[in-house]
């Protein structure tokens, strides 16, 4: 049964490479190897290998291949229903369904307390009009009086409630001391890492080894450090190998490399068909007007217009937001998640499959927030199309597991759990005291979590964290963050008395050094 199994997941992983574009380019590279006139027709399998391998494009495959076993893990129920697939426990796959459904509620009473569609086409003056304004939308968005009736569908304090609300009412059992939480305020138990697995993780990152990025080298000189790091850099951008680019990232990327090397560790590069997709996604935004474009504007207007470091990359934002409420690609993410993308039927229509359409097409509903996701991004990328393209793979390979209910151990469900176990053992003093006086840590750090430290770190700092999700495929980094400020900013929570108090000591992190506190986390007990 196993041996059928992973028989089955090499068959899905080769149809998966058959319908991509890399399979085209491949094919097409393969035939222009096969014309040469210096190739013989006794030779022509070796050659053809060969030259595709001089060419580069056996680790291009190598990157797909690897991308694809990243993306679509092996399940340990491999005969189980789809839907268990995604989420094996029952009762929180109620729970997303039951916040999917209170959700599109919200969705559509905003649509009848304003009167506006869902969607609706645009008069073709408004089309050229918007097109001629494509890069100023910012300025000649929505006004402000309409955007006022636009209320964000959820905020991470909402989704906090839901969170904190998971029961399983099957389980009453005694949990073991591993999954115990005494003080905290998630009631499920999932099973996280103990301390010393995420040192053994993180491992490159303990204070004896020097980090990108921060300030404190004691056995080099900062420089010579940093034009090492860049030397070798570069010859791992040349490799173009993706799990080369993680291995060198767990150290932090050096500014000018970052962007390249953001690319090889996600499978990103940009052709003339991905710009023509852009050019289609963009098309669509031109001919159609969605509610969820409002929600973006006002989203965009409310966190990164709002903020210092990101006020000046508006329409940049509007840029990439917009296009990727329309692309369908994204939906592939939903085979590993446990939410299911929503639905919208044509008037009169309503519970008919065949009238039904995904609403929005990539089947994402923006929370207030949302937009920080990509915010950081563009202190990387100058061309639109490279940063919508990262910025895609981001979000399908980690930020969709930060706002849906799963029992995914980098779900953010697992993470709150993860947060408030180490905070529990590393600062039992502390957080026995702020629950004491009705501040449960959980309740500051969520936001943070939720929104990947986009908007809370200095933009520097937030990259440097990103750095480190991508070179161990994982977010569990957040957490330990999240409990490293918080024993950081102890001497103060010791003092405060009420909730408001504890909220203003941690109100500004901008002035943080996200690696060191890692580090002094993990490794300084």
């Amino acid at each position: 049964m196993v041996e059928q199994f992973q028989e089955q997941y090499v068959l899905d992983l080769l149809q998966d490479l058959r319908t991509s574009k890399l399979y085209t380019d491949l094919h097409n590279a393969a035939q222009t190897e096969a014309a040469k006139a210096s190739l013989r027709i006794s030779d022509l399998k070796k050659g053809v290998q060969a030259g595709l391998v001089q060419s580069g494009w056996d680790r291009r495959l190598r990157n797909a291949v690897c991308k694809y076993m990243q993306t679509h893990p092996k399940t340990s129920q491999p005969h189980a229903p789809p839907e268990q697939n995604k989420e094996p426990l029952a009762h929180l796959r109620k729970a997303q369904q039951a916040w999917e459904k209170k959700i599109l509620k919200s969705l559509n009473s905003m649509c009848t307390e304003l009167n506006i569609p869902l969607a609706r086409r645009r008069p073709e003056r408004e089309q050229r009009e918007m097109s001629s304004r494509w890069t100023e939308l910012g300025t000649d968005g929505p006004g402000n009086y309409y955007l006022s009736q636009i209320r964000p569908v959820y905020a991470p304090k909402d989704f906090l409630e839901v969170v904190i609300g998971l029961q399983n009412t099957n389980y009453q059992t005694t949990p073991a001391p591993s999954f115990y939480n005494f003080w905290g305020i998630i009631q499920i138990p999932l099973k996280v890492k103990e301390i010393n697995e995420l040192r053994l993780q993180y491992s490159d990152m303990s204070i004896n080894q020097c980090q990108t990025g921060v300030d404190d080298y004691t056995d080099i000189p900062a420089e010579l450090f940093e034009l090492d790091r860049v030397k070798l850099g570069k010859n791992v951008i040349k490799a173009n190998h993706g799990p080369l680019a993680q291995e060198y990232a767990k150290k932090g990327c050096p500014v000018s490399l970052r962007g390249d090397l953001w690319c090889q560790m996600l499978v990103v590069e940009v052709d003339d068909v991905d710009v023509l997709y852009y050019d289609q996604l963009k098309a669509n935004v031109l001919q159609h007007d969605l509610l969820v474009d409002n929600l973006l504007y006002k989203d965009v207007k409310l966190t990164a217009t709002n903020d210092d470091q990101y006020f000046v990359f508006e329409d940049f934002l509007y840029q990439v937001l917009l296009p990727f409420s329309r692309d369908t690609h994204i939906l592939k993410h939903f085979q590993q998640s446990s939410a299911t993308p929503p639905k919208s039927y044509i008037r009169g229509k309503l519970g008919i499959e065949e009238f039904a359409v995904f609403y929005p097409p990539n089947g994402v509903i923006p929370f207030h927030g949302f937009a920080m996701y990509v915010s950081p991004l563009c202190f990387l990328y100058k061309e639109p199309v490279k940063l919508y393209y990262v910025y895609r793979e981001l979000y399908m390979q980690y930020f969709f597991r930060l706002h849906s209910v799963s029992s995914h151990p980098e779900g953010i469900v697992g993470l709150s759990q993860l947060f408030e176990k180490l905070l529990q053992e590393q600062e039992p003093q502390l957080f026995y005291h702020l629950k004491s006086v009705g501040c449960q840590p959980l309740k500051i750090s969520f936001k943070w979590m939720m929104r990947a430290f986009s908007g809370f770190l200095a933009s520097e700092q937030v990259l440097l964290l990103w750095d480190r999700i991508l070179a161990y495929r994982s977010l569990e980094i957040l957490p330990v963050l999240s409990v490293a400020i918080f024993s950081f900013r102890k001497t103060n929570l010791m003092k405060v008395q009420t909730f408001n108090a504890a909220e203003a000591v941690l109100a500004d992190l901008t002035t943080l050094q996200a690696v060191p506190l890692i580090q002094l986390s993990l490794f300084s007990q």
